[in-house]
């Protein structure tokens, strides 16, 4: 079985992405691994070279950032990594540069992979997530946080990165995947608080021009924030020294948490019916071995 792993990233360094720390977590199940390197305006082409591994191939990148519409840009540049991938692949697996996956879990995903390798009516590999928020210690437990997304897939010519990269269709149809017992570790919201806003106003600048309010914005105030629960597992290995690092503080605060009115109503039913309501999915769950 042939695998490749592909991201995309540009001023890694500038706006705090932990994409080495993403694609080391994933390189012992891949053959080699494309990254498409950005036009930067830091040493972000450097710090993918530092890391430790022959199965790394980069391809340098110019942004289009005229392509505003739904952060289209963004797929734009997942795709090139995409196609840069070898043809004769099994599998592919995709990370963002904020993405990580556990060491733990490897082996459910390498057993995945090699169950549907023959079944070509399972186009991908459901993850679940998990989306930290202010700090490593607390994630996100609202519904603005999306549950799950493809995060492996087949090297095919009818494939691309969907709207602003989240996952992955053909044309407007979804991909056929079947979910796994694995996670992705969402660590964009966990940077200094100054990384932070730096970061959200580069994010939106390449959706639409940066709203005034947001422009004046020093410091992003982590406690606004939106419900959250504490994270009791273990953080992958790959992230210890990262999280080590850090030198901000952040309690959570229940009572300031957003928690509309829509969305109180929705999780009271949810919790009785014990099934999501009005859940977007990006993906079409099949289940091929019924």
């Amino acid at each position: 079985m042939k695998v490749s792993g592909f991201t995309f990233v540009r001023n890694a360094i500038k706006y705090d992405y932990p994409v080495k720390e993403a694609i080391m977590s994933v390189l012992p199940l891949c053959d080699t691994f494309v990254v498409a390197v950005g036009d930067s305006q830091d040493a972000t082409r450097e710090l993918i070279q530092s890391i430790p591994s022959e199965k790394i191939r980069i391809v340098d990148t110019v942004w289009d950032e005229t392509l505003k519409k739904s952060g289209r840009v963004l797929a734009v540049e997942t795709d090139k990594a995409y196609a840069a991938l070898p043809s004769d692949i099994d599998w592919a697996i995709y990370l963002q540069g904020d993405e990580v996956m556990h060491h733990n879990q490897l082996e459910n995903i390498l057993a995945a992979m090699e169950r549907y390798k023959d079944t070509p009516q399972v186009e991908g590999l459901l993850f679940s997530y998990l989306h930290f928020y202010g700090s490593y210690d607390y994630v996100g437990d609202a519904r603005k946080w999306y549950p799950k997304e493809v995060r492996v897939l087949r090297k095919r010519p009818d494939i691309q990165s969907y709207r602003d990269a989240q996952g992955f269709r053909k044309g407007e149809k979804k991909l056929n995947v079947v979910p796994i017992n694995a996670q992705i570790f969402h660590y964009g919201w966990v940077k200094p608080p100054d990384k932070q806003a730096d970061k959200r106003k580069y994010f939106e600048s390449l959706y639409q021009p940066i709203d005034s309010k947001l422009e004046t914005i020093k410091t992003w105030d982590y406690a606004d924030s939106t419900r959250l629960k504490r994270f009791e597992g273990t953080h992958p290995k790959v992230m210890q020294e990262r999280i080590q690092r850090l030198n901000w503080s952040f309690e959570y605060a229940p009572e300031k948490a957003k928690y509309p009115l829509k969305e109180r109503l929705l999780a009271f039913f949810e919790k009785r019916l014990k099934r999501k309501l009005f859940e977007f999915r990006n993906y079409k769950i099949i289940h091929p071995n019924k």
